[in-house]
């Protein structure tokens, strides 16, 4: 499965069939996580919190290939990718091993994949350099097997996200 993950509205006009999933963030209910560990404890692998987040965290485990698309402040992800993305730990198991050398949280069922991050907005080289580290992190963490950055203004961006799931059509 390719995910599109996108925290502003989707172009229209992308190409619908059953192996790509476009996920319009804004237009979901998504809490911020209470970091209670009931995913961990109470319901190992599900979040005791039920809005949204419930029907998008299983499809970033399951995607092959992710398209996140975000606006970035203060290097990071804005507030919708970044809600998000906290409240998919159910994906982890509290159990710590060993990866790359670094202690990291076991997967829950979660296929390795190809990441493409697109960030928009004004974005000075400072920040460009804080996210691209901050993007390294992920990847380790979430199962990337290859990722990429593009930094692109706020007008190109359906372009940008245009071309990468005419990508995914020619694999």
């Amino acid at each position: 499965m390719n995910l599109l993950l996108s925290d502003r509205t989707l172009p229209a006009g992308l190409p619908a069939n059953e192996e790509n999933r476009y996920i319009d963030l804004s237009e979901m209910k998504i809490a911020n996580c209470v970091g209670c560990f009931g995913c961990w404890v109470k319901t190992p692998g599900k979040c005791v919190i039920r809005d949204d987040a419930v029907k998008v965290y299983p499809l970033i485990a399951q995607s092959r290939r992710v398209l996140y698309v975000s606006r970035l402040y203060c290097g990071s992800y804005d507030i919708p990718m970044k809600t998000m993305l906290e409240r998919a730990i159910p994906v982890q198991q509290a159990f710590i091993r060993i990866h790359g050398g670094e202690t990291h949280h076991v997967q829950r069922d979660v296929a390795e994949k190809e990441a493409v991050i697109i960030a928009y907005g004004d974005i000075c080289e400072e920040e460009k350099a804080l996210f691209r580290r901050l993007a390294g992190r992920n990847a380790h963490n979430m199962s990337f097997r290859k990722w990429d950055v593009r930094f692109v203004p706020e007008e190109e961006v359906d372009g940008a996200i245009c071309g990468e799931v005419q990508k995914w059509e020619s694999c």
